[in-house]
C-alpha cells in the first residue's frame, strides 16, 4: 500500500484536445481584464469588524478562513468563485503544500501556494484541507479582503483595544511562556495564567 508521505499523485485534470474550457492549471485567463462591479468591490474592501478578528497565541491577528468564504459568497454569490489547483500536492516530512488559483466570475484573480504542517501521517488528509484554506486566505489579499490585518497601525490599535499579553504555565510540564489572546476569551486547558507579584496580569 502506498504511503501518503510519498505524495498524493493528484495532478490537476488534463483537458482533452478540443475541449472548450479554460485550463485553469496553466491559464492566466482574464487576469486584470475587467474590474469587478463597484458593489462587489465595496464588499471585498470593507473593513473587517473587530469582533470577527482572532488572535493567535504568538500575537498574530487573523481572520478565520470561513469568513473569507462568506465575503466571497456575498460579493460574487455561491458558485461565482472557485479555488483550483495549479499542480500536485507536495508532501514533505512535516509539511503539505500545493499551489492554487482563485477564479472569480470566470477570470483569474490570484495565485498562491498554501501550506499546512502535520505531525502524524494519519493527519495528512486533514492537512491538505488546511493547505487549501491557507492558499485561499493568501489569494484573498489581492482582492483587498481584510487588508488591514497587515497594516501595523491597525494591528497596534486592535491589540490595544481587544488583546492582552499574559504569562501562562502548562499544567503538566510546568513550562511557562508568553501568551496573547483576546480580552473576552477564556484561557483553555492545559494552560493556566501565572500572576507575577507586582505585575499587572494584562499588559496593554
Amino acid at each position: 500500500m502506498r504511503s501518503l508521505t510519498e505524495g498524493l499523485s493528484d495532478p490537476p485534470p488534463t483537458l482533452e484536445e478540443g475541449e472548450k474550457q479554460v485550463d485553469w492549471s496553466r491559464s492566466f485567463h482574464g487576469i486584470s481584464s475587467t474590474p469587478f462591479s463597484a458593489e462587489a468591490g465595496a464588499i471585498l474592501m470593507q473593513e473587517v469588524p473587530f469582533d470577527d478578528i482572532e488572535i493567535k497565541p504568538d500575537g498574530i491577528i487573523y481572520l478565520p478562513e470561513i469568513k473569507y468564504r462568506r465575503i466571497l459568497n456575498k460579493a460574487f454569490g455561491p458558485g461565482g468563485w472557485g479555488l483550483v489547483p495549479r499542480g500536485e500536492t507536495i508532501v514533505t516530512d512535516k509539511l503539505v503544500t500545493r499551489e492554487y488559483a482563485l477564479v472569480c466570475g470566470g477570470q483569474l484573480v490570484s495565485i498562491a501556494r498554501g501550506e499546512q504542517q502535520y505531525f502524524d501521517p494519519n493527519g495528512i488528509p486533514t492537512a491538505t484541507e488546511g493547505c487549501k484554506s491557507n492558499a485561499l486566505m493568501r489569494c484573498c489579499k489581492d482582492l483587498g479582503i481584510a487588508s488591514e490585518l497587515w497594516d501595523p497601525r491597525f494591528i497596534r490599535k486592535y491589540m490595544k483595544e481587544m488583546g492582552k499579553e499574559i504569562i501562562v504555565e502548562h499544567v503538566v510540564t510546568k513550562k511557562r511562556r508568553k501568551h496573547f489572546m483576546r480580552k473576552d476569551d477564556e484561557l483553555k486547558y492545559p494552560f493556566k495564567e501565572v500572576i507575577i507579584p507586582g505585575q499587572s496580569p494584562v499588559r496593554k
